[in-house]
């Protein structure tokens, strides 16, 4: 009988303590991995939504808010500014290219979002059917708006006050769907774009009769408004000195993406920090309990190791014998815990889309999850470290006198 199968046989014996060791380390290798796989798909996701834009510009109030809602949509907006200041700033010679963008309604809980060209060619979207907007009341689905609302190109809904959906409804002015575009991983998968002409044309009092096809006139523009405008930096002395001369203006607020993003994942930082603790503890407890199985079992065994010894077994075979149980009980409990860390994220992935958030997928890989396999196999060789030493330190004749 080779060492394989002798482990495996005395694991067998020991139902009890071998499940407890594998749902102990298991269940630390599960949270460990399902933070690995939230929080790196949600860093590359919003990273990816981020890309090339280097300041948001909008009403006063919380930067971390006109952030969230102005680049990922996840968060009301701070409010309103007049066009001619957001027309201004695409004028300024530290400014590449500015987006303006026009919020405040959606369908279905998912936003409709006022923009030109740009915003959905700025993300390197293709459309997988029909045509961009053109005209007034005319939008585009995003991948995933189309997939969970069934909308093809011609059909048509009203638009609902607010960004949950669940406001008043414009029923006397419809949008049409014209386009729908293909998957691009970005936040345009979740979004209803139109120009910002519909948006004023939806808000303006008595609309209806005119919402269709005529336009407003353009001497009343610069009174109208915009959320958000979405700059890209002409060159890096931008940085310096952009941000400080808009929040000098009293109606405007500068937010710079990649500080805001930072702070938010130190605050989230916290509470993920404060799992993956859990996990430890979680797994330097499963390290004890395989040490105190394999330590009584091995106060079990003393006489059937000293009967091995007499029939020919070295005290190397012994200690490989004592030290595989230890890493076989990790092995499977790592095994174990990759497979539930990434059955949590597919399940927490359906719950997110259910609920029209950021998705986050079971299917992928993170490189980090090797490492935390091979440190399962470290906690199991550790613990049986001094059991397998005493295994190999056993006394044959006096054993065997004991009986």
């Amino acid at each position: 009988m080779n060492l394989a199968s002798l482990s495996a046989s005395y694991l067998r014996a020991r139902p009890l303590h071998t499940a407890l060791s594998l749902i102990l380390l298991s269940l630390g290798v599960a949270t460990i991995v399902l933070l690995l796989l939230v929080v790196g798909q949600l860093e590359e996701r919003m990273q990816r939504d981020a890309r090339g834009i280097d300041l948001v510009v909008g009403a006063k109030g919380s930067p971390m808010q006109l952030i969230l809602s102005g680049i990922y949509h996840l968060d009301a907006p701070t409010g309103n500014v007049p066009l001619a200041a957001a027309q201004s700033l695409g004028k300024e010679r530290f400014v590449k290219k500015a987006m303006p963008l026009a919020l405040g309604d959606s369908w279905k809980g998912y936003r409709i979002v006022g923009a030109g060209h740009d915003y959905p060619n700025h993300y390197g979207a293709t459309l997988a059917a029909g045509r961009l907007w053109e005209k007034p009341m005319e939008v585009v689905l995003g991948a995933e708006v189309a997939q969970r609302t069934g909308a093809g190109v011609d059909a048509k809904f009203a638009g609902a006050h607010g960004i949950s959906g669940e406001g008043d409804e414009h029923r006397e002015a419809p949008y049409t769907v014209v386009g729908i575009l293909k998957e691009t991983g970005s936040v345009l998968d979740r979004l209803v774009l139109t120009g910002i002409e519909s948006v004023w044309h939806v808000h303006e009092p008595h609309q209806g009769s005119r919402v269709a096809g005529d336009q407003k006139d353009k001497a009343a523009e610069p009174d109208r408004e915009v959320t958000v405008v979405l700059l890209q930096y002409a060159s890096p002395l931008a940085a310096a000195t952009l941000p400080r001369q808009i929040n000098s203006r009293s109606e405007l607020q500068a937010a710079s993406p990649a500080v805001e993003t930072a702070r938010l994942f130190r605050i989230v930082g916290v509470g993920a920090e404060a799992l993956r603790a859990f996990a430890i503890v979680l797994m330097v407890a499963a390290g004890l309990s395989v040490f105190i199985a394999l330590y009584t079992a091995l106060e079990e065994r003393r006489y059937d190791l000293a009967v091995m010894r007499t029939l020919g077994a070295s005290p190397r075979r012994l200690f490989g014998l004592l030290l595989l149980e230890g890493l076989v009980l990790a092995l499977l409990g790592a095994l174990i815990g990759l497979a539930l860390g990434h059955l949590f994220a597919a399940l927490l992935g359906v719950w997110l889309q259910g609920h029209q958030q950021h998705a986050v997928t079971g299917l992928a890989w993170r490189p980090e999850e090797p490492w935390l396999a091979a440190a399962a196999l470290g906690v199991g060789a550790v613990a049986a470290l001094l059991p397998a030493w005493r295994a190999y330190r056993t006394d044959v004749s006096g054993t065997l006198a004991q009986g």
